[in-house]
């Protein structure tokens, strides 16, 4: 027992040390001239909403848009998702603007800075189900399913960060005329 207490203690006292030690090397650091730290990099202060507090939030700044009748808002983890029911007359250019205009007013906010904005008439009635489903207080594996869903209609597939393997342009110039090709286009450079 007195060995476990003195290994204890032991591995407390290494540990304040090991802080100490970062602490000292964060102080160093903030000194230097050439670092900026910043210590507060969203200053816009989250008020503490419960996710339906949020969602009608959202809701509400929505329908301050001009063009927008009326507005339903999901807030469920990291998903945002707000449906905006506009004039179904306006054309589709216009659609775009008002959902546009919406995204601009949301991002400010610190809970619609993610928000997905649908505006056609199927989705907006799925956002409303979907919140009476959570109303009911459905299981929430069900209501994220459903709302990934909807998120994935909306949004475009496939990961950002995918880059093209290679110039199929590139690939089809035979290699005595690439070296030409290169030259060309290094003497061009040099000119501009």
């Amino acid at each position: 027992m007195k060995k476990l207490l003195l290994s204890t203690t032991l591995l407390l006292l290494a540990a304040c040390q090991q802080n100490g030690g970062e602490e000292s090397l964060l102080q160093e650091r903030q000194n230097d001239p050439k670092l900026k730290y910043v210590t507060d990099s969203d200053p816009v202060e989250k008020k503490d909403m419960s996710n339906q507090q949020a969602a009608r939030h959202l809701a509400k700044l929505a329908v301050q848009v001009p063009d927008v009748h009326d507005a339903t808002a999901i807030v469920l983890g990291q998903y945002v998702v707000v449906g905006i029911d506009v004039d179904k007359d306006l054309d589709r250019s216009r659609v775009g603007v008002v959902k546009y205009s919406v995204g601009e007013a949301l991002k400010h906010d610190p809970y619609g800075k993610q928000a997905t904005v649908v505006a056609d008439a199927d989705g907006v009635e799925r956002l409303r189900g979907l919140g009476q489903k959570i109303s009911e207080g459905h299981p929430v594996e069900a209501v994220t399913d459903e709302l990934s869903q909807i998120v994935s209609r909306y949004m475009p597939g496939g990961s950002v960060e995918e880059q093209p393997n290679s110039n199929k342009n590139q690939d089809s110039v035979p290699k005595e005329d690439k070296e030409e090709l290169e030259k060309i286009e290094k003497d061009q450079s040099k000119q501009e």
